[in-house]
């Protein structure tokens, strides 16, 4: 009875750090290693897939290039591979024993299929907070219709449990926010 408050917050908690590190993936007009970190690599042959952040550092070099370097220069080929063949739309350059890739800059039309991901990934995210209202909701009545706890005690967890999911959802949409004025940063 008395966790179904901290639960809530620690569930609510956990999906918007989830949102966050989603959001990362989709891309805006400036170059970033979440970008191609969960890429998969088909590599030594076919016999292993592993995405690009378990097989390569990858770092900034400006604010529209990514720089990827194997720790095993073996895989250098199964990297670009990957890449090219990836629905980013990214052109790598092999230099040195290490990769470049360039980012080309978002045209208007882009800018406005990310953002309308973006609004859907959202829309996932707030259909999990409401799942996660609900059956701490459950939960109180149950509580109440099983006598561990009173009509007021009732109502109080009731309004906490309302006013953590809209401090969750205020926290989504100011997610959603900056992301969308990320992409449409020129």
């Amino acid at each position: 009875m008395k966790n179904i408050v901290p639960d809530l917050k620690k569930h609510f908690d956990t999906n918007i750090n989830k949102l966050k590190e989603d959001l990362k993936t989709i891309r805006t007009s400036h170059a970033s290693p979440a970008l191609v970190e969960g890429l998969e690599v088909e590599t030594y042959g076919g016999t292993t897939t592993m995405r690009l952040m378990e097989m390569a550092t990858i770092t900034n070099e400006g604010p529209t290039a990514l720089v990827a370097v194997p720790f095993d220069p073996s895989t250098l080929q199964d990297i670009e591979r990957a890449i090219i063949k990836s629905p980013l739309g990214l052109s790598p350059a092999t230099q040195s024993g290490r990769i470049i890739i360039k980012v080309p800059s978002l045209s208007q039309e882009q800018r406005e299929k990310y953002a309308k991901l973006v609004g859907q990934m959202v829309e996932e995210y707030k259909n999990t907070v409401r799942g996660y209202r609900d059956d701490a909701r459950k939960k109180v009545k149950h509580a109440f219709e099983s006598k561990e706890a009173t009509e007021d005690e009732k109502f109080r967890l009731e309004k906490q449990i309302d006013d953590e999911t809209q401090k969750a959802n205020e926290a989504i949409l100011f997610v959603k926010e900056s992301k969308e004025k990320e992409i449409r940063t020129v």
